[in-house]
């Protein structure tokens, strides 16, 4: 196992609100664009917490997922710095919690804590473990030409490069048919 089942959990949450941005969204349109469509989207993740649901946390939500798109182009260094700042400015303080349908994990800021804040935080602890473990090659973007999603590279040999099978799917072909053609 590359990293914690926590971690892991949070880059898939963090690469799936990337990706709900037009430029690397399936639609080509912001995905992220209601409260219904964030309730959507931490409710398919497991988020607990505090949820108010309305346009003010659907646009601190969507500040948060540019931070994010941001650090998957920083390198390690840049990385730390950056997850440095996000947790002083949450005054986060670790501690072990076990809820729902989860065992031991990290949290660093209490429950009614406002969902941005709460997310920027898991994302800076699970950061720290891909940091530490220097790993950051394994956040990348796809490498699909026409997109700009993000990807979190979890397989063994770290040859992940497209964030979704229809991605890969289209670039074989586009491969197919230039080999076909010569």
């Amino acid at each position: 196992m590359l990293f914690a089942p926590d971690t892991v959990l949070t880059l898939e949450f963090t690469v799936d609100l990337a990706n709900t941005h037009p430029s690397a969204s399936r639609t080509g349109l912001d995905e992220l664009s209601t409260p219904a469509s964030l309730t959507a989207l931490v409710g398919a993740h497991a988020y607990s917490g505090r949820f108010d649901r309305d346009l003010a946390e659907l646009g601190e939500v969507r500040e948060t997922r540019e931070l994010l798109r941001s650090i998957w182009a920083l390198d390690r260094d840049a990385a730390a710095l950056e997850v440095n700042r996000m947790l002083r400015d949450a005054n986060a303080l670790p501690f072990l919690m076990r809820h729902d349908h989860f065992d031991w994990h990290l949290h660093a800021t209490p429950p009614d804590a406002p969902l941005a804040e709460r997310i920027r935080v898991e994302v800076s602890l699970a950061l720290m473990d891909v940091i530490r473990s220097d790993e950051m090659h394994r956040l990348r973007s796809c490498e699909a030409p026409d997109c700009e999603g993000l990807l979190v590279d979890l397989s063994r040999n770290g040859s992940k490069r497209f964030c979704s099978v229809r991605c890969g799917n289209r670039m074989n072909q586009l491969a197919y048919r230039e080999r076909a053609g010569s």
